[in-house]
């Protein structure tokens, strides 16, 4: 038992480094040695965990994965039960995370800029995409939008736009702009019509 808790405790000390980095400089700015510098392991106990750096970007990918999705859920249901609201509401996720640490950008756009086709790490980010998109079609077909795809992809678009120009101008005033872009659409998709549920 005790094997194994050690094994997990290296893991997680691997990842939250390796997350660290590969969000600060990008997957292809960051070497197996910094990361294993960072996170205090030895050589031998990374390649346990991870045989080769697509391994480890992969799971670095799939946590971020989940973690950027809970945030994105966490802010919506902030916002209360009406599903216009939530739309809305979801971008204090990007407020939240420019508060945090500042934009280094979005991490799947930065990966689908540097990893190869067919690689697990572009895999991982086309998943996310989609995995995002479902939520935010179900959301806006919740919302009562009479093409719910659309304005998904809207949203979708804005929350990309945003973490884009985030990193760019280093200003927060953009997920402001985009937010109050997101409150436009959801109310030109979804006209007076009630929500059709919380």
């Amino acid at each position: 038992m005790a094997t194994k808790i050690r094994k997990t405790r290296s893991e997680e000390r691997i990842l939250a480094a390796a997350a660290e980095l590969f969000y600060a400089h990008g997957l292809r700015g960051v070497g197996i040695d910094q990361v294993i510098e960072a996170s205090g392991v030895a050589k031998s106990t990374l390649y346990v965990h991870f045989r080769t750096k697509e391994q480890l970007v992969g799971e670095y990918l799939r946590r971020t994965d989940d973690s950027w999705m809970a945030q994105l859920s966490d802010a919506a249901e902030r916002a209360g039960d009406d599903p216009r609201d939530r739309l809305v509401g979801l971008f204090d996720a990007l407020t939240g995370a420019f508060d945090r640490h500042g934009f280094f950008g979005c991490p799947f756009v930065s990966a689908a800029v540097e990893a190869e086709t067919g690689s697990e790490a572009r895999a991982v980010t086309e998943e996310h995409t989609r995995r995002r998109q479902a939520w935010l079609t179900e959301l806006s077909a919740r919302a009562g939008a009479a093409d719910a795809a659309a304005l998904a992809q809207h949203i979708g678009l804005l929350i990309d736009g945003a973490l884009a120009s985030g990193r760019l101008l280093q200003d927060r005033a953009v997920v402001d702009q985009a937010k109050a872009a997101a409150a436009l659409l959801v109310r030109a998709h979804t006209g007076d019509r009630a929500p059709s549920g919380g």
